[in-house]
């Protein structure tokens, strides 16, 4: 691959990494289910979220309750028959990250749609106010995002790599440890097939067979 073509392709990886880390979702809750998202966050990463309802033609005005929990089910946020809310926090430990959200009580086949602005990492922080507080603009202050990209994109991958080796020593010691049973099962039955013939000999000989 040439350098155009490496270019490219760390250019598209940003765009990839940039788009991922925050975005708006529409979600269709009924009275009959509950939405959950899930994603995977590294440990020490600010994530912001806001949620609404959409308004429509809507006989009675609807409400809607979350609830966000953490990889070991610690409640983050928590909210019942809102119209809108937002939350706010950084994660203690990596794993799966979940957000429900399910409406309260509406009419039958009635559907209302939730908005959920989700910012993760670099996507949450407030550059409006870093660019106040640090007297940078234009230029500059794409550099900055530039670097905290950069610097994302690292942890992450520091992070998929340590993720990768716990797979694998996790895979090695599910080996060895299939291997040992196998090895344990094999021993059985050999031993209980020499034991059947044993008894069997004993048996005929008793009965003066053989």
């Amino acid at each position: 691959m040439g350098r155009g073509g490496a270019g490219a392709a760390a250019a598209a990886f940003t765009l990839w990494w940039l788009t991922r880390c925050a975005g708006a979702v529409w979600l269709e809750l009924s009275t009959t289910a509950t939405k959950c998202l899930s994603e995977e966050i590294q440990s020490n990463v600010v994530v912001m979220a806001d949620y609404s309802i959409l308004f429509e033609e809507h006989p009675v005005r609807p409400t809607v309750s979350a609830k966000v929990t953490s990889p070991y089910g610690d409640i983050l946020h928590h909210a019942e028959k809102v119209s809108h809310g937002q939350f706010a926090f950084t994660t203690a430990e990596s794993g799966i990250y979940l957000a429900c959200f399910w409406a309260g009580t509406l009419e039958k086949g009635m559907v209302i749609n939730l908005n959920l602005d989700w910012r993760i990492g670099i996507a949450a922080k407030d550059w409006d106010s870093i660019a106040k507080k640090e007297k940078i603009d234009g230029v500059a202050l794409e550099l900055v995002k530039l670097e905290a990209t950069a610097r994302a994109i690292h942890g992450n991958m520091l992070y998929l790599i340590v993720k990768e080796a716990d797979m694998r020593n996790l895979s090695e010691w599910t080996q060895v440890k299939i291997t040992w049973l196998s090895l344990l099962s094999l021993a059985v039955c050999i031993t209980v097939s020499v034991l059947q013939v044993w008894h069997l000999k004993q048996f005929f000989r008793k009965k003066k067979l053989i």
